[in-house]
């Protein structure tokens, strides 16, 4: 048969969603439930002075309201990667105790009979808050978070090579002080879930997990001294991740806690203005970066230090941003000598976390801009400095000299020349650039700007599934990955169907159940495709050999001369002779035996796959409004082996319009006393699909990766990486001012402003 392996094959996922059997935890209901409402602070930073609860325990239907008192045993929410010295004393508690530290942090919990009774309940929750002088920017000078310790919760360092001696023989040196705007993952879904409590089976039940279900469950056996038999998580479908959702937050301690003290069902949904004052925040960082560079336009070394703007609390995630944006800020280019510094610093707004390409958003804009820069100061052709500066094909294996999230950066494969040729060859880049040169002889600003980028993937250390058949045939792959809009189970199928020589339709795809399968990491780093993948593959290699063993004992013919082909055990290379179908070698196997038909495959890395790619936007600039017009846009990227090309350029397109989001229309502002102004989606402007050009992905596999036995490697925020470079250099071109964009969004009062400048200049002129 043919290969299941590279075919556009329809997503699985789809039919419950089409036909509204899909349940999102808005959708999970028990009998007896009580709901769930958080009161929140309403200011950015004081001293609790007290927190009045009676009038809210004294509304008919209210079952109890809980202040920090009634959760003192239980601990802060700990880390569960990147964790560095020193960030324990900033974990968030679940409930705030003596301090508030950012508006919308949770102060009490109200359980209540219907969501509408909680929520008004939830409103006569007073406190009493001597106000404090918050912080706001991470570039503030240094505070005090608690006596001894102040504002900065860690500094993280990399480097390689010899950066002061490069800086000494440099012909140029070129500086830039840039800035990546605060903003987030805003999904469809806001976070929620029900939990329950069977005192019989001495049982904690959670529905409505995503993304990290094993992990957050070994989080919360930690917080809540359970064992792991007395916690099961079940992840529902859910509207959208983007390192947002998933993550443990205060509200699923306290969900889980109340559940195993009341007794009854706890229901719990957010509300928008919650989801963007209380879940994690990302990018927000300011950079100042240095380049040295020969007469060539070589680029020697890079000395880069940034800020990044924590938030209120380090939760989960740790200094995993800070850390990835230090690692991966060299992307595709040599750089023998870098040096970076990262201060980790706390202000007094909601806490940030990951979001889509965590750190490399925030780094390739700033790498893209500096490299833009040294293109200028030189008066060469932007593309032909990063042709002068690639990895070349022949260094792959790349040993960068860093480490990020605990493993080595060690490029696996890649010809970062040949994807921008390419891709440039595939849109016609010279017949692009032609045509805006005689747009913008006539007046028009218009212009176009590319970015490159190398992404990580696969992230380890193991994955493990379990392949079971029943007796008619039907196969589970059982796995401890998760779903969060990835396609997982279409792909885990086609890996699995390719392996075994069957079709998609026996095979049915388990996962995000830690009752099902005791260890997984989830649908975190694009690890799936590349770690799940090989594992089922590995998994279903061994399947393959045990039903041919099967069945050449019902045929009575040797097994070397078996082989399955289309789901049929026959003679190899004939469709004639002897033959079983996979459903009659499993009856058999359950007649003649009472052990499961069953395998389990275990795939290890101990280093990532690196896919990569390059961005290129066409823009026009209205010089009336300062309104900026993305009239293309264009991801090429290669990504090793595409199991399914059509997820491929799904995620490709879903990421780039999260990153034209952050480009242009999305950030976070607050006031000096640390309120925030944009909480709504009237102020928070995310782009809607008039604003989205339509995206176009040109996905290549040119660089298998040779880690693992597909060949592949992720694509998960391969479409969001370059989105805000690309349109920054594209604004650039189109106004005509080199530089011009050091920060992002590029909003229009930002451009107004450059265009003033520059019209005032040219008329001094």
């Amino acid at each position: 048969m043919s290969r299941r392996i590279g075919r556009r094959e329809k997503r699985l996922e789809d039919l419950p969603l089409l036909r509204g059997t899909a349940k999102f935890a808005g959708d999970i209901s028990f009998p007896g439930q009580l709901h769930m409402r958080v009161a929140r602070a309403p200011v950015a930073r004081g001293r609790v002075l007290g927190i009045d609860t009676d009038n809210a325990a004294r509304m008919p239907g209210v079952a109890a309201v809980w202040t920090a008192a009634d959760t003192a045993g239980i601990p802060p929410i700990d880390f569960r990667q990147v964790r560095v010295g020193g960030l324990e004393p900033y974990r968030q508690p679940i409930l705030a105790e003596r301090d508030v530290r950012y508006v919308g942090e949770p102060i009490a919990a109200v359980f209540a009979e219907d969501a509408y009774l909680a929520e008004d309940a939830a409103e006569l929750v007073t406190a009493r808050i001597e106000e404090l002088p918050p912080t706001v920017r991470s570039t503030d000078p240094l505070g005090t978070f608690e006596p001894g310790l102040t504002t900065e919760a860690a500094v993280i360092e990399k480097g390689c090579g010899d950066v002061d001696g490069a800086f000494d023989r440099a012909a140029q040196i070129v500086s830039l002080e840039l800035e990546v705007g605060r903003h987030t993952g805003a999904p469809l879904e806001t976070r929620g879930g029900v939990a329950t409590w069977d005192a019989e089976k001495d049982l904690l039940e959670v529905y409505g997990a995503s993304k990290i279900p094993h992990l957050n469950r070994l989080a919360l056996i930690a917080l809540l001294d359970l064992k792991p038999e007395n916690l099961h998580l079940y992840e529902s479908y859910v509207g959208g991740g983007f390192g947002v959702r998933g993550e443990l937050y205060p509200e699923d301690v306290l969900l889980c806690l109340a559940a195993r003290r009341l007794k009854r069902p706890i229901k719990w949904i957010e509300d928008r203005l919650e989801h963007l004052i209380a879940a994690n925040h990302s990018r927000d960082q300011v950079h100042s970066i240095r380049a040295a560079v020969d007469e060539t336009g070589f680029v020697t070394a890079v000395d880069c230090e940034f800020w990044v703007d924590q938030g209120a609390y380090v939760r989960t995630h740790a200094a995993t941003v800070s850390d990835l944006t230090a690692a991966f800020l060299p992307g595709p280019y040599l750089y023998p000598a870098y040096r970076a510094r990262g201060h980790i610093r706390l202000t007094n707004k909601t806490p940030a976390g990951t979001y889509r390409a965590p750190g490399r958003y925030e780094s390739t804009f700033v790498r893209e801009r500096l490299m833009d820069a040294v293109a200028h100061r030189l008066s060469m052709d932007p593309l032909d400095v990063r042709r002068l500066n690639f990895v070349p094909v022949d260094r792959m294996p790349f040993a960068r000299g860093l480490d990020a999230i605990g493993t080595e950066v060690e490029y696996d494969s890649g010809d970062y020349a040949r994807l921008l040729d390419k891709t440039l060859d595939a849109i016609d880049y010279d017949a692009i650039r032609k045509r805006l040169s005689e747009r913008r002889a006539t007046g028009e600003l218009v212009g176009a700007g590319a970015a490159f980028f190398v992404e990580k993937s696969g992230l380890g250390p193991s994955d493990t599934v379990r392949l079971e058949m029943d007796a008619s045939g039907v196969l589970e792959i059982v796995t401890g990955a998760a779903s969060v809009g990835q396609g997982v189970e279409t792909a885990l199928a086609q890996v699995c169907a390719d392996a075994l020589g069957t079709d998609l339709s026996g095979a049915r795809v388990v996962h995000g159940r830690t009752d099902r399968i005791d260890h997984g990491l989830g649908a975190f780093a694009s690890r799936v495709t590349v770690m799940t993948g090989s594992a089922v593959h590995v998994a279903a290699v061994k399947m393959r050999e045990k039903l041919i063993q099967i069945a050449a004992g019902l045929l009575q013919l040797q097994a070397e001369a078996l082989d399955i082909q289309d789901g049929v055990v026959r003679m190899s290379g004939t469709s004639a002779g002897p033959s079983a179908s996979l459903a009659e070698v499993a009856r058999h196997h359950y007649a003649t035996c009472d052990r499961p038909l069953s395998v389990e495959g275990t795939f290890e890395a101990d280093h990532m796959a690196y896919p990569y790619g390059v961005h290129v936007a066409v823009v026009r600039v209205d010089p009336e409004t300062a309104g900026i017009d993305i009239e293309r846009f264009f991801v090429g990227y290669d990504v090793g082996t595409a199991v399914n090309p059509m997820l491929v350029e799904g995620q490709l397109v879903g990421g780039a319009a999260q990153g034209i989001g952050g480009a242009l229309y999305e950030r976070f502002v607050y006031d000096s006393s640390g309120q925030p102004l944009a909480a709504t989606f009237m102020d928070y402007l995310i782009p809607t699909v008039g604003e989205i050009p339509e995206i176009e992905a040109f996905v290549t596999e040119d660089a298998p990766s040779p880690l693992n036995p597909l060949g592949v490697k992720g694509a998960g925020e391969g479409g969001i990486n370059a989105a805000g470079a690309a349109i920054a250099a594209a604004v650039d071109d189109a106004i005509g001012m080199p530089g011009a964009v050091a920060c992002l969004p590029v909003a229009p009062d930002l451009v107004r402003r450059t265009l003033a400048s520059r019209d005032s200049c040219a008329t001094a002129d």
